[in-house]
């Protein structure tokens, strides 16, 4: 039977379905169905993959308000925690207790152990391994034809290096942890299939970790074996939080490269204004006004509500999930007016596209620094680059946790 909800003039509409499809016409934009659920009904029901029936959080202010308040929980093993597809519903009770999906004070405990590495000031430091590792890639793109598929030569491959180099994981075996994760990322892959790549992630970081225990280098892995032999978090906490960032360290940096390359193309004037600059600050806000643009995490932030709370004119009763699309509230026209326009000029640093509050992503430091090498440097150095296709025969990829492209054609 499907759930209905009665509307105030006293029709019964079904609940929406969650994620929502993108216009064909404006594949960059939000979906329809939430940016006109942001401006008539911003806090409501919708339905999701397992039939229930969480409440979908689309407005700015309402999301940050949320995403602070204690009561608001990422505790994966609630009932009512709307997980984002079969195999996370699966996997949630075996997992271990992780940044992901714990709330203080073992939430503060675990970040407080590996938050150390991507604070400002040590992220920094890397900006000349990024740009070396940039340049040399755009060199071997400059070396070959005057065409390339950007995802496949440049967009993956920088944020792999760069997480290689952190983690202290040899960039030999980036196909094996590329290749696993997006097998883990993809709703469409069977549960079975989806764990099973996972334990062969965990085993190969597992042994990784051992040797670094042994022989420590200066790298996050090694600093996590180093926490381990002091009882700061156990071998799994460790091996699990390695994976985390294996995976999260490429996928959505590399999608943000390639999808960002395409709106800027999309808008050529706003690229020039990107590459004929130098001025980092200039750069720097020019990448958050793109992250708030695009807001890839296509399937929201999740949440579980551990008490009722009243917000918005509803009640969010305790055991109700909660999905917040950070793209819609992105888009939020009472948080940046006229933000249907790309305009690198904008200050946009309140964007939510890492999420908000004490959940709030991990690596969004080197996040923005590999965008803002990024961004700063192939416009620059390639010029002339522009699409090698029509924006309509592009395949977009709707399959992970990520909104992106499965490839994108350029030239020069």
């Amino acid at each position: 039977m499907t759930e209905t909800l009665t509307c105030p003039a006293g029709g019964a509409q079904p609940l929406p379905q969650y994620p929502m499809e993108r216009a064909a016409q404006c594949p960059l934009a939000p979906a329809p169905t939430a940016q006109k659920l942001r401006a008539e009904k911003p806090i409501t029901k919708v339905r999701i993959w397992n039939g229930g029936t969480p409440w979908l959080i689309t407005r700015h202010a309402d999301q940050r308000a949320l995403l602070t308040d204690p009561r608001v929980s990422d505790d994966d093993l609630d009932p009512g925690f709307p997980y984002v597809n079969a195999h996370r519903a699966e996997i949630a009770p075996l997992s271990p207790r992780m940044i992901t999906n714990t709330d203080a004070p073992e939430h503060t405990r675990l970040r407080r152990t590996v938050n150390g590495p991507f604070v400002i000031k040590r992220i920094e430091k890397m900006r000349e391994p990024i740009q070396k590792i940039v340049d040399d890639l755009i060199d071997e793109m400059l070396a070959g034809p005057s065409e390339a598929d950007l995802l496949k030569t440049f967009a993956l491959p920088v944020p792999s290096l760069v997480i290689a180099e952190l983690l202290g994981v040899p960039y030999k075996d980036h196909d094996f942890f590329q290749s696993s994760s997006s097998t883990v990322l993809d709703s469409t892959v069977p549960p079975a299939k989806a764990r099973e790549v996972s334990g062969a992630l965990a085993a190969y970081l597992d042994k990784l970790l051992e040797e670094k225990m042994a022989a420590p280098g200066n790298d996050v892995l090694s600093e996590m074996g180093g926490r381990v032999k002091t009882g700061e978090m156990s071998r799994v906490e460790a091996v699990n939080m390695g994976v985390a960032m294996l995976i999260a360290g490429h996928e959505t940096t590399a999608t943000m490269i390639s999808l960002g390359t395409l709106a800027l193309l999309q808008h050529p004037d706003q690229l020039a204004l990107l590459r004929d600059t130098d001025d980092p600050k200039v750069i720097a806000n020019a990448v958050d006004e793109v992250l708030r643009y695009l807001s890839i995490v296509q399937t929201g932030v999740r949440r579980v509500a551990k008490e009722d709370i009243e917000i918005g004119g509803v009640v969010i009763k305790a055991g109700d999930g909660m999905i917040f699309d950070l793209h819609a509230a992105n888009w939020d026209p009472e948080a940046f007016p006229e933000a249907e326009r790309l305009d690198l000029t904008r200050p946009a640093r309140q964007h939510q596209a890492f999420g908000y509050g004490p959940h709030q992503c991990l690596g969004q430091n080197l996040a923005r620094l590999e965008l803002q090498v990024v961004y700063g440097t192939l416009y620059r150095r390639i010029p002339t680059l522009r699409l090698d296709a029509e924006i309509t025969e592009l395949e977009f990829d709707h399959t992970g946790t990520t909104y992106g492209v499965h490839s994108l054609p350029v030239t020069w």
